[in-house]
């Protein structure tokens, strides 16, 4: 059977990779991607550039501001992936923000739950919605059965109630007579070449690294303040490589059908974690032991001073000071997967299908 896909967020990160790598597969038949940014060079010139149509649209817009999901309908998808969200906060607005999240979300589970031609829906959650919290420990592995918490961490507690609203219309769907399958992804943080280089933006490592200096007077402030690693007692990252998250989706993608199938899957690999020493070796710089209250002063000051330029908003301190890490094995147990970089490996090195030769 050919596959129409519509994925969300087709500009970001993973949305412009999937069209990339999916558009490959000859029993993809066309791609359907939306983003409220302007679609990327790579989509733009990948192999199979054919099958893909891009719509500059805003899925927090309803049928009365625009004509974005009809267009959906006409394209009569097979599957639907919604990697789409604003992950930084807004500053001072968070309504408009909670609007393109939420919203965004609900106008995506419309859609997947009520054209006639969807027979599966894979959802990107996150792992930080465990909930970053004092008590949590550096050897404890969050699990599928645990609950999300709620946080004052506006990504983590808006992902936290899209997948409450997620599961919630389903089970309504199902009850009305569909018969598809749900997949839900949390994963750890992504990295990997395309992320790292391709795609320079703020974030943890290249703030570190320097790899944003020169891109903005405000970076350049930041990489000339982190001459040194700053390290809470409990810092812990786990990684993700992008080319798994690719290759999971595309198992999930792809998969034989099971009838009403709703499953979640912490997706990060086995094994050793990336603690603090780990990142400041990566980088090349030394450790800077602070405490949790230091990081949170920190955080309040560059957010607001910089007025969410540096993304360090409310409640964004305390996933850089108390760990949150998973057990991803329940996708190797229930499908087989095997992941192909450790979260060092993944963290570490340049390899990969983006690493450029």
């Amino acid at each position: 059977m050919k596959q129409r896909l519509f994925i969300t967020g087709g500009a970001g990160y993973i949305g412009a990779m999937l069209a990339d790598q999916l558009s490959k597969r000859e029993d993809v038949d066309a791609i359907l991607l939306i983003d409220k940014e302007k679609e990327t060079e790579l989509t733009k010139h990948t192999e199979y550039k054919e099958k893909i149509t891009f719509i500059h649209d805003n899925l927090g817009n309803d049928e009365k501001e625009s004509n974005w999901m009809q267009k959906v309908r006409e394209f009569a998808p097979t599957v639907i992936i919604h990697t789409a969200w604003q992950i930084r906060d807004l500053y001072g607005n968070l309504p408009l923000q909670r609007k393109w999240n939420v919203m965004g979300s609900d106008h995506v589970f419309d859609l997947s739950f009520t054209l006639p031609s969807v027979h599966r829906l894979v959802y990107f959650s996150t792992v930080a919605s465990y909930g970053a919290f004092p008590d949590n420990t550096l050897s404890h592995r969050f699990t599928e059965s645990e609950p999300f918490r709620k946080t004052d961490y506006n990504y983590a507690e808006e992902k936290r109630m899209v997948e409450e609203r997620l599961e919630k219309r389903y089970t309504e769907a199902k009850k009305d007579g569909w018969h598809g399958q749900v997949f839900v992804v949390r994963p750890a943080a992504i990295t990997g070449p395309r992320g790292r280089v391709d795609r320079i933006r703020f974030g943890l490592q290249s703030a570190l690294s320097g790899t944003l200096k020169g891109k903005s007077f405000i970076y350049s402030i930041i990489s000339a303040l982190v001459s040194w690693v700053p390290v809470t007692p409990k810092w812990l990252r786990q990684y993700i490589h992008e080319d798994d998250v690719n290759d999971i989706v595309e198992l999930l993608t792809f998969v034989p059908e099971v009838k009403d199938m709703y499953e979640v899957f912490n997706i990060c690999p086995s094994g050793e974690v990336v603690l603090g020493k780990d990142m400041a070796q990566a980088v090349g710089k030394r450790m800077l032991p602070i405490q949790p209250w230091m990081a949170r002063v920190a955080f309040f000051f560059f957010w607001h001073v910089t007025r969410g330029k540096i993304p360090t908003s409310r409640g964004s301190w305390k996933g850089y000071s108390y760990p949150i890490a998973v057990d991803g094995s329940k996708l190797t147990q229930m499908f087989g997967y095997h992941y192909k970089y450790p979260s060092k490996e993944a963290f570490v090195k340049y390899i990969g299908r983006y690493a450029k030769k």
